[in-house]
């Protein structure tokens, strides 16, 4: 019975087929360099011996411009920008996430959005999530939680509230969730 049998773990992968893994794992979307070591030191074997074979990959790619984070972090910055609509913060961190150094980041993202006007930029993240003004309470802590994930600086969120004319009541009880997250992150 094949349900029995304990499948047996593929074989790790030579130098030459781990650069056509590498090449296919970019050929289907663009990747960081270290999103492409973490994908890589799971076809080859553990220790030094794996280590050797995807440094030696690793560097064929940079010599041959396939794989460069300062191209890569540009690219993501301009694409979340333009198509997700995201702010700054949003595109910060998920460059960080992906192993992306600070410098490369700082300066990716400062050019990706020195000519970009962050209160339009998150009108047309509204526009494109379908998100209209709020009637309540509930609705602003819901359009502001979901700018706040977007990326967007609360000075800018309370600036769009403020011209859709939502009361003044329901910015302050804002304020309150404000303060009281501060409070839980000095914890």
């Amino acid at each position: 019975m094949p349900f029995g049998q304990p499948k047996k773990p593929p074989a790790p992968l030579d130098e030459n087929a781990l650069h056509e893994y590498a090449l296919k794992s970019l050929g289907r979307r663009m990747r960081s360099e270290s999103d492409l070591r973490r994908l890589m030191r799971s076809k080859v074997e553990p220790g030094e011996t794996g280590a050797t074979k995807i440094s030696t990959v690793l560097a064929r790619l940079k010599e041959y411009g396939l794989l460069n984070d300062t191209t890569f972090a540009e690219n993501y910055t301009q694409l979340r920008q333009q198509n997700e609509k995201h702010g700054q913060r949003r595109v910060r961190q998920d460059l960080s996430q992906k192993g992306i150094a600070k410098d490369i980041i700082q300066q990716a993202v400062e050019a990706g959005y020195a000519e970009v006007n962050e209160e339009a930029l998150a009108r047309q993240h509204l526009e494109r999530k379908r998100i209209r003004k709020p009637e309540n309470q509930k609705e602003t802590a819901r359009v502001m939680r979901r700018l706040v994930t977007a990326g967007f600086s609360v000075g800018v969120i309370y600036k769009i509230l403020r011209q859709w004319e939502v009361p003044d009541e329901d910015l302050a009880a804002l304020d309150n969730l404000d303060t009281g997250n501060d409070g839980n992150e000095e914890e």
